[in-house]
């Protein structure tokens, strides 16, 4: 399992904007992306004692949480993630999951999952079966992306930060999202080491690395 550097700041309006002209100088646009951004939506799993967010909250050194994942509404591309930290080092594993299998996990229809040839799928079912764990909330939120190729450097900026509150149902494009925080998180993901000319570009004299979490913001209201 590869882990690779992550840190977060919270920052302001004005520092965005300086950033955002910073690494549009210096960095490259992520191809995935349109016009510079792309909306991300995400449903994150819990289990009855709140287990993944009470780790965020509580500062835990090593911990993991799961999501299934999409981008700009399209849901003939979904994952399945989980997100591993330790420290600040941070590691993603992903498996494809159609918008059947998708759905089906969100119903609760899970008979299917130990029959799957991705070790994954098969990971959260055991943790759905013996943890509890289940889909808790969705998540909504815009970012701009920028990568240096030196480092495998991803640079994001995240705002518009939405809750669906009590709903899970991810896919229905009709699902009720409510903003939850102005917060902007400025997050920088490297491997062995990061370009001084992204430490520069990135370097705020006023702020400092911070543990914001989206889902811990959308929990709050479910």
């Amino acid at each position: 399992m590869v882990f690779r550097h992550e840190v977060k700041h919270e920052i302001s309006i004005a520092d965005m904007l300086i950033l955002r002209q910073r690494l549009n100088a210096v960095a490259y646009p992520d191809p995935h992306a349109v016009d510079g951004k792309y909306f991300i939506r995400s449903l994150y799993f819990d289990n009855i004692s709140d287990k993944a967010l009470m780790e965020k909250i509580n500062g835990v050194n090593r911990r993991e949480k799961f999501r299934i994942r999409y981008y700009n509404g399209d849901t003939s591309v979904i994952h399945l993630e989980k997100k591993s930290k330790i420290e600040s080092l941070g590691n993603k594993q992903s498996a494809p999951l159609t918008a059947e299998q998708a759905q089906a996990i969100v119903d609760g229809d899970i008979d299917w999952m130990p029959e799957s040839e991705r070790p994954l799928i098969r990971e959260l079912y055991s943790k759905m079966r013996i943890q509890g764990i289940a889909p808790k909330t969705i998540v909504d939120y815009t970012r701009e992306p920028f990568i240096f190729p030196a480092g495998n450097v991803r640079v994001t900026l995240d705002y518009n930060i939405r809750s669906g509150m009590r709903c899970t149902d991810f896919l229905d494009a009709e699902c009720v999202t409510v903003p939850v925080s102005d917060s902007i998180i400025l997050e920088v993901k490297w491997d062995g080491f990061l370009p001084d000319i992204i430490r520069s570009a990135v370097a705020l004299s006023d702020t400092r690395e911070g543990a914001f979490s989206k889902y811990a913001a959308c929990r709050k209201y479910g």
